[in-house]
């Protein structure tokens, strides 16, 4: 059975951490409801790009706008199986919302799983004991915040992504794949490849020759 998804962004949050991440789940199953604050259902934000191009941090330029599918006001935590952070410019503002704190609390709680990407982790930062004694990896600028918080920032490559029990975290976009497929192995997602259902025609037997 498909599982619930509940993904938090803000205005100008990473457009591949929200269409890729989002696509990717529906296509296994999932569900997958996307929320900002003070937004409802249908509402638009809008999204950026972020990349780095040889400056000393990133790049930012404008991403495709984004319809959102629920409502903020609606959203429970005991309605779905997972919460995910989508990171990007958005996290830094939708963090000190009280009902973006009160969702990630209650998920912490429950033991539900928790996926964060980029700057996705200074949300969880923001609510107490979320990232006390977890490991939990992030783009390298949020280093000193995760230890502040009480983790234990985890330095993975850019294509890579990190499990620590039921929180699933990456360093940004690069990492989408491998981040994708651990958060599929918590939510208890399994993919089979089967064999192809293109069969080979058998061999037609060869003609026999006419005597002369």
């Amino acid at each position: 059975m498909g599982k619930k998804i509940l993904m938090l962004v803000g205005e100008f949050s990473e457009e591949y951490e929200i269409f890729v991440f989002e696509q990717c789940m529906h296509a296994v199953g999932h569900t997958v409801h996307v929320v900002c604050p003070g937004k409802s259902a249908g509402d638009v934000i809008k999204t950026s790009l972020h990349d780095f191009e040889g400056d000393q941090t990133y790049t930012e330029k404008p991403g495709h706008n984004y319809q959102l599918n629920m409502t903020f006001s609606k959203a429970k935590a005991a309605d779905y199986d997972a919460v995910y952070c989508a990171g990007g410019r958005g996290p830094e503002y939708i963090r000190i919302d009280k009902g973006v704190q009160k969702l990630v609390r209650d998920f912490h709680e429950s033991g539900k799983p928790i996926f964060t990407i980029c700057h996705g982790a200074q949300i969880l930062m923001a609510v107490d004991g979320v990232l006390k004694g977890r490991e939990c990896a992030a783009l390298g600028y949020c280093e000193p915040e995760v230890r502040l918080a009480g983790g234990i920032y985890i330095d993975v490559p850019p294509t890579g992504s990190h499990i620590d029990g039921n929180l699933v975290s990456a360093k940004g976009w690069p990492g989408l794949a491998a981040f994708m497929r651990d958060c599929l192995k918590v939510l208890g997602t399994e993919i089979t490849h089967a064999k192809s259902v293109v069969e080979e025609a058998p061999a037609k037997p060869a003609k026999k020759k006419k005597a002369a």
